[in-house]
Order: C-alpha cells, then structure tokens, then sequence
C-alpha cells in the first residue's frame, strides 16, 4: 500500500523528526489505509448527514441566488474530515471555524513557503505558520490522550491509530497529515467536480439519471454507493482534467537507476504527475472533460497504477472520493446545479489544484 502524498507532506513538516525504518514506514501506511476504511464504514451516516445539511441550505436560495460553491464546500469538508478524525470534538461550529482558520494558515505555507524556502526567510510569516500548527498538535494531543483514556460510542481515524499501536508522535504525524491533506482534498475535488457538473449539461443529466435508476426512492447506502460508477467516472476525469495533485512523492523501496544515475533505497523521489494525467499519448483530446473515456477498463487500470484509484490511492483521496460521491447524490438527487453566466474560473496549480478566487454557481429544484 502506498501513500505518496502523505509521504510529500510529511517530508515539508520538516520540523517533525524523522527516522524508522521502511517497514515501521510500510506499516504505518497500511494502518493509515485500514484506518480510513473502518472510519468511513462506521461514520457512513455522519457523511449523509452533512450532505443533507448543505441540501438543505441550497434548498431555500431562488434561482438568481449565486451561491460561492468554494466557501459552502470548504465547510462540509472541513466538517467531514474533522468529525470522522477527532469525532464529537467537533460537533460544535466554533471548534471547526478555529480548526478552519488555523488549517488555512499552515496550508497556505505549506503550498508556497516550504516549497520556495521563503517561510525560513520571513519571521513575521513563520510566527503565524508556527503558531497555528501548534495549536493544530495541541487539540489532536488532547484528543488522542482522551481517545486512549476513554470509551466512545464513534469510531474515529484516530481509534485506529492508537489501536495499531502506534506511539503518540506517530499518532499524532499520521493524525495530522491525513487531517491537512483529507480536508483540502475533498474540499478541491468536490469544488471542482460540481462546477465541471455546471458547465457539461450532458455530464450532469447522464449522473441524475445513473442516480435515479439506482436509488429510485431509496435511501442511499454504502452498497448502493458501489453501483454509482459514471459517479466513480466523473470523480475520476475531474481529477485528472485539473491535475488535483500535480506533484506526489514516494520513498524508494529498494535501490534503483535511471541511466547513469544511482537512486539509492529510502530516498525521496518526486512524481510529475501533472504531465502524466494530460500526456496526449496516453489521453485523448487530454484537456477535454470526458468521463466516459474511464468506461474503459484498460483506462482505469493507468489510472489507477499512477495512484489516483484502486489499491494505490492514498487514504486522503479514498475519503475524499468517499465524501464527494455521497455530496453529489445527495445534491445532484434534488438540484439542477446551473453555471453563473460570464465567469472566468483560473486554475491555482499548489500541491492540491485549486480556483484563483471563488466559485458561484446558482441551483433550482427538480421538479
């Protein structure tokens, strides 16, 4: 089992220490993985609620309402990610606005000043940056001493940390990494797949109907949640169209070489993925959104051998794929998603593709 986002992540926290060996590192990410997929079977519920609480929302705008689509989904994500982590912790809004502010200001350095070294530069910057991981580590901390010490009826991410035997500073890394990177990634991925469902009416129309057919007027279930695979296709083509995590990096198993040069094992090596997911070679028509080419198995299966699907996906894009495939039901079930006429959406390239500004969009009932 791999994880090459987290690994990058882990290596930009450079003040955590390093050190063990690659089996302690392979098996933290197969706990990592574990982990994810008990949280999400057990927390299943808690996803579905969420959705239909930003439903709800939506519900009550006009149709000339713009809605900041970024904004509204940033806080189900954020919400999402710190429940089914930290579980009842955050129940209450202010805790998740506080979480929010904090994560904001260490993701913000994390995608500009670890990479361009201008953080270790500027004081008045890393202060701030500091500050904010600190108070970060301080909540997860507490958590997972009350995790240990206590009984809860929610299983959460970190139960199945501190059941795997980890120590806290391997809790609280892993903790941490999958909270900075599951909230950003979910949040992107949903923000974009809804305003790539606004502008391809035919996209849109063909997902309402693989919807309806499979859940009909029943409630929707992680089973049926299996049987969505346009939805799977759609998640798929939107992460491939803007490249959501361009660059992902993996420890080398063993020593390797390309031409003269000598890779030795346990070193870090960076993956370009951005070139690879719109190689013309490999993608037709590469900046054209098309779900329907992942119909093809034979596509899915490259996809799925660069990380982006199937056993190699890192625990925080399984979530995200997770959460946004239950947002979408819940949204695409109720809601024609419109497009706000005019709008220029830029792309932002970071560790994780994001919008230069906001996102608006507008919604109206199905009738």
């Amino acid at each position: 089992m791999s994880n090459p986002f987290g690994t990058m992540l882990k290596s930009l926290l450079s003040h955590w220490p390093g050190g063990g060996t690659m089996d302690e590192h392979h098996l933290r990410e197969r706990l990592c993985d574990r982990g994810v997929t008990e949280a999400l079977h057990k927390n299943f519920q808690l996803l579905l609620k969420l959705s239909e609480e930003l439903l709800d929302i939506w519900l009550t705008y006009p149709g000339t309402q713009h809605v900041p689509l970024s904004q509204h989904v940033l806080g189900f994500a954020m919400k999402s990610v710190t429940r089914v982590v930290m579980g009842s912790t955050f129940e209450d809004d202010q805790e998740v606005i506080q979480f929010q502010k904090n994560h904001g200001m260490v993701w913000s350095e994390i995608g500009k000043g670890f990479l361009d070294g201008s953080l270790d530069k500027s004081a008045t910057r890393k202060k701030p940056y500091e500050d904010a991981l600190g108070q970060l580590e301080s909540i997860l901390k507490k958590i997972i001493k009350e995790r240990k010490e206590k009984s809860f009826s929610q299983h959460t991410f970190i139960d199945s940390l501190v059941q795997g035997n980890l120590n806290d500073q391997q809790i609280l890394e892993d903790s941490m990494i999958f909270s900075l990177a599951g909230c950003i990634i979910t949040a992107k991925l949903c923000t974009w797949t809804i305003y790539f469902l606004t502008t391809s009416e035919e996209v849109q129309k063909k997902l309402y109907e693989e919807i309806d057919q499979v859940l009909g007027k029943s409630p929707l279930t992680p089973e049926k949640i299996e049987q969505l695979r346009y939805c799977r296709q759609v998640l798929c083509e939107t992460v491939r169209t803007t490249k959501l995590t361009p660059v992902s990096a993996q420890l080398q198993d063993t020593e390797g070489k390309i031409d003269q040069f000598i890779i030795p094992r346990e070193t870090l090596v960076l993956y370009a993925l951005g070139v690879v997911l719109q190689d013309p070679n490999t993608w037709p028509s590469p900046y054209k959104f098309d779900p329907d080419r992942f119909d093809d198995d034979s596509v899915m299966k490259t996809f799925s051998s660069l990380g982006f699907s199937g056993t190699q996906e890192c625990p925080e894009l399984r979530f995200a794929y997770m959460a946004a495939t239950v947002l979408l039901s819940v949204l695409v079930r109720r809601l024609c998603l419109l497009p706000v006429m005019g709008q220029v959406v830029e792309t932002k390239y970071e560790l994780v593709t994001a919008t230069r500004e906001e996102v608006w969009i507008t919604v109206s009932k199905r009738t």
